[in-house]
């Protein structure tokens, strides 16, 4: 099989992100009032659960849907924010590897369940390096389920085998293999020692890991 595609996922994958996302709710639920706590322990808990807004109604299943909008809202702001000061960077060999998929003519996407703000404010001018950007709004339904995937897929025209996504989540592991695309894992702060089954390899980060090395895995 040829490679013609990287589909990347965003928080955890491109950006330790996660940690930033937990003080940004943390924030947001202060400025609200309320006496919520996330500790580090409970938000891995909480990120078996795929978006933000899902996120508070796993933690809370009685906060009403205004609640949650304006929490989540308030909380992309924080994060943004953060985002914009420089506290959040593309994590090892992220651009590196792009920079080479670029010059091999592999065609790059994303694949996310965060909001496009998020994205958007993340990646800035880097934008541009991908021909489609699929995120939370997208997707009614968040990974596993693969319609993020399908997605992309879609707007691309390419069959699932063409393509190789780069996850750092179990849930996001599961949500590619369903729409038939391998992955390879780079695990993140919060994902370290989680079950990868399916993977076609797992790796600490993608430092030394180099497009030749991501094409003979996907053979």
């Amino acid at each position: 099989m040829t490679l013609k595609a990287l589909i990347f996922d965003v928080d955890g994958t491109l950006a330790e992100t996660e940690e930033a996302h937990r003080n940004a709710f943390m924030r947001a639920f202060a400025q609200a009032g309320l006496n919520w706590n996330w500790p580090p322990k409970l938000y891995r808990k909480l990120l078996k659960v795929s978006g933000g807004r899902e996120r508070i109604l796993a933690f809370d299943p009685d906060a009403s849907p205004e609640l949650v909008a304006a929490l989540h809202r308030r909380k992309t702001e924080i994060y943004t924010g953060m985002v914009a000061s420089g506290r959040v960077m593309l994590r090892p060999g992220i651009e590196r590897l792009i920079a080479e998929a670029r010059e091999a003519g592999i065609r790059l996407a994303i694949a996310s369940t965060t909001s496009r703000a998020n994205v958007v404010a993340l990646l800035g001018h880097r934008s541009e390096w991908f021909e489609v950007i699929a995120c939370g709004e997208d997707a009614a339904r968040k990974k596993p389920d693969p319609q993020v995937y399908h997605l992309v897929l879609n707007k691309m025209g390419l069959p699932g085998e063409d393509c190789l996504a780069l996850e750092d989540s179990a849930n996001g592991v599961r949500a590619a293999r369903a729409a038939g695309i391998d992955v390879v894992v780079s695990e993140s702060l919060y994902t370290a020692g989680d079950d990868f089954s399916g993977a076609l390899a797992v790796f600490p980060d993608l430092a030394k890991v180099d497009l030749e090395r991501l094409r003979h895995l996907h053979r």
